[in-house]
């Protein structure tokens, strides 16, 4: 009897370059995002580049950061093409929540998109231009994070859809990028939203004096 011989075939092929410059672009993307931001907020160099026009700024961000994502999906799906399927994963019921997966992802960004508007979307808070209260209809009403969230469910679906394990470990990347970046813009954006409240406390104080 022959001896028992485990399978060789990998499930992720790290020898491909294409797999890192994917996790690359994925872990660039909020970097540089952040760090745009809040050179933003602190010095204004966008809004000086821009001729002081802030609100072509956000759109100038905006229109820079959505092709940075469609550079970052067009590599991790170059990616995936490189990375060998695995059997239990190309059954169709896992394409079926693939798909679904996609879907479910789509909806959430685009949901997102349509109650914040571009400049909300896109960090216009570190712009100047606030919104006037917190959403807090769908998507947010089910996650804190819908564009977040939604982009890993389409990662996710990606990888279920073409059967590539090493999809999942990429989206498994994307979930802890999108983590550590929210650690960090969700109390800068509540401070700007907090440092509004005072200044609009002091100036009702000093206008109340004003009035007596």
């Amino acid at each position: 009897m022959a001896p028992f011989e485990a399978p060789t075939t990998k499930l992720v092929d790290l020898g491909q370059t294409s797999l890192f410059i994917s996790a690359a672009s994925i872990a660039f993307n909020p970097l540089f995002w952040n760090i745009v931001a809040r050179q933003e907020y602190h010095n204004k160099v966008l809004t000086r580049l821009f001729g002081g026009r802030s609100q072509v700024a956000c759109y100038g961000l905006a229109f820079t950061i959505f092709t940075l994502g469609l550079l970052r999906d067009f590599l991790y799906e170059r990616a995936l093409h490189e990375q060998p399927s695995y059997p239990l994963l190309e059954l169709d019921e896992v394409k079926y929540a693939g798909y679904a997966l996609i879907a479910v992802g789509n909806i959430l960004v685009v949901t997102s998109t349509w109650a914040l508007g571009i400049t909300g979307t896109f960090l216009g808070d570190y712009f100047g231009i606030l919104m006037d209260d917190i959403v807090t209809g769908f998507p947010f009403s089910v996650t804190d994070a819908p564009m977040y969230n939604g982009a890993t469910c389409s990662f996710l679906g990606v990888a279920l859809m073409y059967g590539k394990p090493a999809g999942i470990l990429l989206t498994a990347w994307v979930f802890f990028v999108y983590q550590v970046a929210l650690k960090y813009e969700n109390p800068f954006t509540a401070e700007i939203y907090a440092k509004r409240e005072r200044e609009r406390a002091v100036a009702g104080g000093v206008e109340g004096k004003k009035l007596q």
